[in-house]
């Protein structure tokens, strides 16, 4: 799974020691083990691997939802029926099907992206195509499936033509439906993923290279932003740091 993420048969944590942008590359833990049928668990770095790296940031305000969507009270059966019958905003009038989401509704875990694009507005589920096979394998390199304690959902439920960046009005409309969405999953920790994501749920202009490393803290969730899986298939010399974030995100869960 490393491997599909374009880190092994090396890799190197960006705040690693006398670690420069020119500095070869670390090795691989030994105790990254594969057995057959099982998903590949890598062991989390020493706690002392970002020390520095851990403050939490100012708390988030939890999603607003506009009025003219109530999602209050909903179970998953009425939320996703309601998600499928949505014309909250101009992006249910181009879409093949909408998608809500997939994965664990019990999960520990709660991954955000931006929005489906166009394998996913065909097959109305998150992440497939080949940024869902990357994230399928980031997945796995902790241990995690879709499933299996994980779950997975976009701050937009429709695609947005050819893929662009969704509107903040966009966004806003949906939002009520990854609130509830949060509300029922009552997740451990949320990983955003892209700019995008992470503005949508920590409410505020968000730069991943600064944002990268911190525990943000969103209505008692934390929060760990990190990049999109399409982004990385675009700079593969970011998966490194990609994995770093995982890490980071399963020891902060460790410590709660």
């Amino acid at each position: 799974m490393l491997r599909e993420m374009g880190l092994a048969p090396v890799w190197r944590l960006r705040d690693a020691p006398g670690a420069t942008e020119d500095s070869p590359p670390a090795e691989a833990p030994a105790s990254v083990a594969v057995a057959a049928g099982v998903a590949p668990v890598v062991a989390a770095p020493a706690p002392a691997v970002l020390p520095a790296r851990t403050a939490v940031l100012p708390t988030a305000s939890p999603l607003v939802a506009p009025a003219c969507v109530v999602t209050e009270g909903m179970d998953w059966d009425a939320l996703e029926a309601a998600i499928g019958a949505c014309r909250a905003c101009p992006l249910h009038e181009r879409r093949t099907m909408a998608v809500p989401g997939v994965g664990d509704r019990a999960a520990d875990w709660l991954f955000v992206g931006e929005g489906p694009g166009a394998e996913e507005d065909l097959r109305g589920e998150p992440f497939v195509g080949q940024a869902g096979k990357l994230l399928d394998a980031m997945l796995a390199a902790i241990g995690l499936a879709r499933g299996r304690n994980a779950y997975i959902a976009n701050a937009v439920k429709c695609r947005p033509p050819g893929n662009r960046t969704p509107e903040a009005a966009e966004i806003a409309a949906c939002q009520p439906y990854l609130e509830r969405q949060i509300a029922l999953i009552q997740p451990r920790i949320i990983v955003a993923l892209g700019r995008p994501a992470a503005q949508t749920l920590l409410g505020g202009e968000v730069k991943i290279n600064a944002a990268r490393g911190r525990l943000f803290d969103r209505a008692g969730i934390p929060v760990v932003v990190t990049y999109h899986p399409a982004y990385l298939l675009r700079s593969p010399q970011d998966k490194a740091k990609a994995w770093e974030d995982l890490c980071f995100a399963r020891a902060a869960l460790a410590s709660r």
